[in-house]
């Protein structure tokens, strides 16, 4: 099997290009597990995703995968007592690399501060900084050019193995023009490939 790719999808109006980032990881051979924050299944469902996975993993010869679907309800179904697995843990264990895509304005402060209150800062918080992290921002123009954001970037780009796919020009969700959306996915797959050489 290839690399094993955790992508990390939080609220932002792009997480409905998630599906098109783990098709594509897959494709390339990866191994994909993806983590949902709350806010991003506004944007898409458990049960959607679960379909794009099986059906990518079908095409190229990895039948017989878990649903490699992870929503906050998850973090503990597997623990009950010391010793007993930790959902945030052993994904970080599992993963080569994670990918945070889309990166909401909120999990990036959140990550920059440290903050820890959900299973995608979970896994951040205890990831191995040996292993790549790759974030991909994604919120509207207002928000991406707000001081405070580069400093959040600023504090993280600071950190070892964590890189960045910087957002990108195009018609934003509110129907403004401006930088703020999400890198294309193939881009987003193509630089996360490139951290695991």
């Amino acid at each position: 099997m290839g690399k094993r790719v955790l992508v990390a999808a939080t609220g932002s109006v792009a997480t409905v290009k998630v599906p098109m980032l783990a098709s594509e990881l897959i494709d390339r051979g990866c191994e994909v597990r993806v983590v949902m924050s709350e806010t991003a299944r506004h944007f898409l469902s458990r049960e959607d995703l679960a379909v794009v996975l099986r059906e990518a993993r079908e095409r190229c010869g990895q039948a017989g995968e878990e649903e490699g679907v992870y929503l906050e309800e998850d973090e503990w179904k597997t623990w009950q007592k010391m010793g007993d697995p930790v959902l945030h843990i052993e994904l970080g264990k599992w993963a080569d690399v994670l990918v945070i895509a889309p990166l909401s304005a909120n999990t990036l402060a959140k990550l920059a501060n440290g903050l820890c209150d959900n299973l995608t800062t979970c896994v951040a918080r205890a990831w191995d900084y040996s292993k790549p992290v790759l974030a991909a921002p994604a919120m509207n123009t207002r928000m991406w050019t707000h001081p405070v954001t580069a400093e959040h970037v600023g504090t993280l780009s600071s950190r070892d193995g964590i890189k960045f796919v910087d957002p990108v020009v195009k018609t934003l969700a509110c129907k403004d023009v401006g930088l703020g959306a999400m890198a294309p996915y193939e881009a987003i797959a193509e630089a996360a490939l490139e951290l695991t050489k």
